[in-house]
C-alpha cells in the first residue's frame, strides 16, 4: 500500500500499481451511485485522497454482515465496523504498515480520513481527507459506434489531458492517427512531430485497479507513402559497424502500395531496386494514462502502461491489455507503421498515418502488471525497461504471471512451460525503452485446464 510519508519514495509503488490519478485531470469524475443511508455499503467504492492538494485514487472492495466489513483498500485486506451512518476499518499491508479509516456515508457519498502509517516510519503517521463513492455501473443497451474525426493531438501520456470522446465498454470507434511527424492522410502536417496521438478516449467504469481491453478490428493504410531512415540505431552497432554507417540516418521517402500489398523505396539505389517488403500495417503507440507520480511521458517513451511499445504485432486483429491507472482509462493510440522489422532497427519504421477501428472493454477488479497482447495463434507479454537483460525478465515476469492466472500454474510448473513454448522477440531497440516480447503459442497451451473462477 502507498505510504505518503515521501512522494519519490512511494514512485515506485504508483508506478507498479497504477492506483493513483492527478489533480486537475480533465477526465470525468467517477460517477456516484445513490447509496440510501443507514444500509449496507458493501460494494466497489473509489476513493479520492486528498495528499497536500493533489486527488490520489485507490479502489475499494467492502463487505458488510451484521455491522462487520471486510474486504481490501487499495489490495490490502480490511476489517471494520458500521454503526449507524459510521464507517471505521484498518487496513493492514505486507510490510506491516496499516491505513485507518473513520468516515460518515452520507446521500451515497462516504468522507472522513485516513491515517497512513508506515511501517518503516511507525512514528509519523500522516491524516488526510478522502471521498468515495460508489464505482459506476457498465451501461446498459446495446453497445455505440462512433465516428470520431480528431482535431486534437497530445505528445504526452498524461492523465491531465482533456478526453476527446467517451466511450462505453462494447463500443466501438472509427477514427484515423497522423504520422510520427504529425502529417495526416492528405499530406497536411497537423502538429508538431514525436508521436502525437488520437485520444485520450475516456472509457466508462474503467477504474484504477482495473484492465482496459483493446481490440484491433481495423489497422488500414490511408496514403500511399511512408518516411523512414537509412540508418541503425546504436544499440544495433558495435564500433565497426558505427563507422562504416557513419553517413547514416538521412530520410528515405517508401512507395506503398496496396494493390499488390508491398512497400519499395520511392528512389531506390542501384542494389535495392527490385527490393520490396509486404506491408503490415501496425500502431507503434497504443497506451493508458500513467499516474502522476513523476512527469508524464512523452509519447516517445513506453512503460507499464504500454506508449511506444513499437511492437510489430499490434496490428489488425490483435488484442491488447493494458492497466487502468486513472479513472476511464484515458486510452491513447498512433504512430502508424506501414511496415517495421523487429526492434525499429532505423530508428523510423515505415511511418505513416492510418485508419484506424478499435473496441474497448474493461475487466474490472483484476489489473495486468504490464501490457500483454493477444492474436488469433499467440499470447504475448511485453516487457519494456533501459536495458535489453531488464526488458528480458520484465516480459518474463508478465507472462509467468499470466500462465499463473489463467491456468493456476504452480511455479515449478510455469518453469517447464516457458523452457519448452517460449518464443522470444526484441521488439523495440530505437527508444529509452527496449522492449522484449515473450510469445507462447496458444496449441501449447490447450491441454492446460482453466484456472477455477474466482
Amino acid at each position: 500500500m502507498l505510504k505518503l510519508s515521501s512522494l519519490f519514495a512511494s514512485l515506485f509503488f504508483l508506478l507498479s500499481s497504477g492506483i493513483v490519478s492527478a489533480k486537475g485531470s480533465h477526465a470525468e469524475e467517477p460517477q456516484e451511485a445513490a447509496h440510501p443511508s443507514n444500509t449496507s455499503v458493501s460494494g466497489r467504492w473509489i476513493i479520492t485522497v486528498d495528499v497536500y492538494g493533489t486527488p490520489l485514487f485507490y479502489q475499494m472492495h467492502l463487505k458488510e454482515e451484521a455491522g462487520k466489513l471486510t474486504g481490501d483498500f487499495g489490495g490490502d485486506k480490511l476489517e471494520g465496523t458500521v454503526t449507524g451512518n459510521s464507517i471505521h476499518f484498518v487496513a493492514k499491508d505486507e510490510q506491516g504498515g496499516t491505513e485507518e479509516c473513520t468516515a460518515t456515508l452520507k446521500e451515497g457519498t462516504m468522507s472522513g480520513t485516513f491515517v497512513f502509517t508506515d511501517a518503516g516510519d511507525p512514528t509519523r503517521p500522516e491524516t488526510h481527507a478522502f471521498t468515495a463513492a460508489l464505482a459506476p455501473e457498465r451501461r446498459t443497451g446495446p453497445a455505440r459506434r462512433h465516428e470520431f474525426v480528431p482535431t486534437t493531438f497530445y505528445r504526452q501520456f498524461s492523465s491531465a489531458n482533456k478526453p476527446v470522446l467517451t466511450i462505453s465498454p462494447g463500443d466501438t470507434v472509427h477514427t484515423t492517427t497522423v504520422d510520427a511527424g504529425g502529417t495526416d492522410e492528405k499530406g497536411v502536417t497537423r502538429v508538431l512531430g514525436g508521436n502525437p496521438e488520437t485520444g485520450p478516449f475516456y472509457v466508462e467504469t474503467a477504474m484504477p485497479g482495473d484492465t482496459l481491453v483493446v481490440h484491433l478490428t481495423r489497422v488500414r493504410l490511408n496514403r500511399d507513402w511512408a518516411i523512414s531512415d537509412d540508418g541503425i540505431v546504436p544499440r544495433g552497432l558495435d564500433t565497426g559497424l558505427a563507422v562504416k554507417m557513419k553517413d547514416g540516418g538521412k530520410s528515405v521517402r517508401w512507395h506503398l502500395d496496396t494493390a499488390l500489398g508491398v512497400a519499395t523505396p520511392g528512389k531506390p539505389s542501384e542494389h535495392l531496386a527490385h527490393y520490396s517488403v509486404p506491408l503490415r500495417p501496425m500502431l507503434g503507440c497504443v497506451a493508458t494514462a500513467p499516474p502522476p507520480a513523476a512527469a508524464p511521458p512523452g509519447t516517445g517513451d513506453s512503460g507499464g502502461y504500454g506508449g511506444n511499445m513499437d511492437f510489430n504485432e499490434v496490428a489488425e486483429g490483435a488484442t491488447i491489455y493494458l492497466p487502468v491507472r486513472t479513472p476511464g482509462a484515458l486510452l491513447y493510440l498512433g504512430d502508424g507503421h506501414a511496415a517495421q522489422g523487429d526492434g525499429e532497427l532505423n530508428g523510423n519504421a515505415l511511418e505513416t498515418s492510418m485508419d484506424v477501428e478499435f473496441t474497448a472493454d474493461v475487466i474490472p477488479g483484476k489489473r495486468v502488471p504490464g501490457p500483454r497482447v493477444e492474436s488469433p495463434t499467440h499470447i504475448m507479454a511485453v516487457g519494456l525497461a533501459g536495458s535489453i537483460d531488464d526488458a528480458f525478465r520484465d516480459a518474463t515476469a508478465n507472462m509467468a504471471a499470466w500462465l499463473e492466472e489463467k491456468y493456476a500454474l504452480t511455479p515449478p510448473e510455469v518453469a517447464e512451460v516457458l523452457g519448452t513454448a517460449a518464443e522470444y522477440k526484441v521488439s523495440e531497440v530505437a527508444d529509452r525503452n527496449a522492449g522484449v516480447v515473450l510469445k507462447i503459442n496458444k496449441e501449447r497451451l490447450l491441454a492446460l485446464p482453466a484456472a477455477p473462477a474466482k
